[in-house]
């Protein structure tokens, strides 16, 4: 019975990334604005999500400890980013290939969050009916904003339209995928908070340190700021309204 409310809910989160992504898609010729769009989003989504989440459920440590989980998911992107590209922001070092990978690794922890996203809608609904409807909520509203990170995320790395394509289908697939394991596998709600922590740690990295950098790139300031106030603004209202 809960696989025909869990399910269909983790297929609305997957239509909404492809109509994040599509939208990404449409608006390359004012990549500047969509990109400081898209870094708003990132850091609103882990200040204003992931964040509190992770500190609300996360029961093994105290503040203290849940804040070093989120500075070590900075440090190990960060890490990770550096093995990756080689040559750190400096794109004619860096090459090619080096971004193509930097902007795949992007995309997929925007994918791998997105499986996340339907394993705790499913988790949810195994607390309560009305926690489920609460995060599917949310889940809803900021997988529209995943769907246009990850596009984001692959242009602004080099990746032509096919590249990004085949990552926004990946990115709309897996909170289905992970909506269906949830039915299979129960997770604790302290390792949930953990994962959440981390990658609080590591869309904070993608924003502030890639997307945010490249918008104001040989653009005009004030729009492209404007945009990143707009998608901060937009994540914490969407998390306001699906309390």
């Amino acid at each position: 019975m809960q696989a025909l409310i869990v399910l269909p809910l983790a297929f609305g989160a997957c239509l909404a990334t492809l109509a994040g992504g599509a939208l990404a898609l449409a608006l390359r010729d004012r990549l500047h604005l969509v990109l400081g769009f898209s870094a708003g989003a990132v850091i609103g989504l882990a200040f204003f999500d992931l964040m509190p989440e992770s500190l609300e459920h996360g029961h093994l440590f105290d503040i203290r400890g849940m804040l070093a989980l989120i500075a070590a998911g900075f440090f190990l992107y960060t890490i990770l980013d550096r093995a990756v590209s080689g040559h750190g922001h400096d794109h004619e070092a860096e090459g090619c290939a080096g971004r193509q990978r930097r902007g795949w690794l992007g995309a997929g922890s925007f994918s791998v969050h997105s499986f996340l996203d339907g394993f705790v809608i499913g988790i949810a609904f195994q607390v309560s009916q009305a926690m489920g409807i609460v995060v599917a909520v949310a889940v809803l509203v900021h997988d529209f904003s995943d769907g246009l990170n990850t596009v984001n995320v692959v242009v602004k790395s080099g990746g032509g339209f096919r590249s990004a394509l085949r990552w926004l289908v990946v990115d709309a697939v897996a909170p289905v995928a992970g909506a269906a394991v949830s039915l299979l596998i129960p997770l604790p709600e302290d390792a949930i908070a953990v994962i959440l922590a981390v990658f609080s740690g590591f869309f904070l990295y993608i924003g502030a340190s890639d997307l945010l950098p490249e918008s104001h790139h040989a653009h005009p300031r004030f729009f492209t700021t404007v945009a990143t106030f707009l998608g901060a603004a937009a994540l914490y209202a969407a998390t306001l309204a699906a309390r």
